[in-house]
């Protein structure tokens, strides 16, 4: 591979960059591993109770003796999979939905009301309905992963589609082109920075819509850990739970970070 020769000037540059990723890499290890050592320091000398805020040796514990009884996979993987399941459906589902109401303007102004309702309708209070519908446990949870992040999606992708500046879509129809070319070589290119955003929003939002689920009717998943580990009295398991969300969903957003740097804004 030929070797790039820079200038002194940028080779400092790049220096500097590397020096500077360096450093925040640090300090975000240290300030993660100085937020554990508080946390456990205070709840060893009472400062923080342990029943109510556990504690890293506490959770630590929990998951080494959920993860021997075998449970804690089980649990991992139906979370990982109706979330994972539930993104996906609503992504592709809330893209379709806002390529149809760009295609027709008329139809767009009759449903483009009710998007703006269902956006804010509490998607919890659907829960009942939910269960009555499709049944309790992992349908249930993926229909309500499904409508937390679908309204979302349609309404970030249809702005995106408008926004596509009208003289090149002018440029394009004077060249003869019909309205496929227009939004497959046009729309959806301008329209890709901000798929990529709505893809990050929705790491967020599937996990919500998950956890509520399994809240609502579930026999298995961290979400049906939490609400076990409430009900019992059992905080360390709730704790336990939450660090594993936090887990997977970064896991997820990590996922697709490289999309962003491959098609920057």
């Amino acid at each position: 591979m030929k070797k790039i020769n820079y200038s002194k000037a940028h080779a400092r540059y790049l220096k500097k960059l590397k020096k500077e990723k360096a450093l925040v890499a640090f300090w975000q290890i240290f300030v993660f591993i100085a937020f554990l050592g508080i946390w456990e320091l205070f709840s060893s000398v009472g400062v923080l109770d342990p029943f109510f805020f556990s504690s890293p040796s506490r959770i630590a514990t929990t998951l080494a003796t959920l993860a021997s009884s075998g449970n804690l996979w089980i649990h991992i993987w139906t979370s990982l999979y109706e979330t994972v399941l539930g993104f996906i459906i609503a992504i592709v589902l809330g893209t379709i939905i806002a390529i149809l109401l760009w295609w027709s303007e008329r139809l767009r102004k009759i449903f483009e009301p009710y998007l703006i309702i269902l956006n804010s309708l509490p998607k919890i209070a659907l829960g009942p309905l939910i269960v009555l519908w499709v049944g309790s446990g992992t349908g249930a949870t993926i229909v309500m992963c499904v409508l937390i992040c679908i309204i979302i999606t349609t309404m970030s992708m249809l702005g995106a589609f408008i926004s596509c500046e009208q003289d090149k879509i002018m440029l394009m129809k004077s060249m003869h082109a019909n309205k496929f070319q227009i939004l497959f070589k046009l729309i959806l290119p301008h329209s890709l920075p901000e798929f990529i955003s709505v893809l990050k929003i929705n790491v967020g939002l599937s996990w919500v819509g998950t956890v509520m689920g399994e809240y609502l009717s579930s026999k298995a998943g961290l979400g049906y850990l939490i609400n076990y580990g409430s009900q019992m009295l059992q905080l360390d398991i709730v704790m336990t739970s939450i660090v594993l969300l936090c887990v997977l969903a970064g896991g997820m957003y990590l996922c697709v970070c490289p999309l962003e740097k491959r098609y920057p804004k």
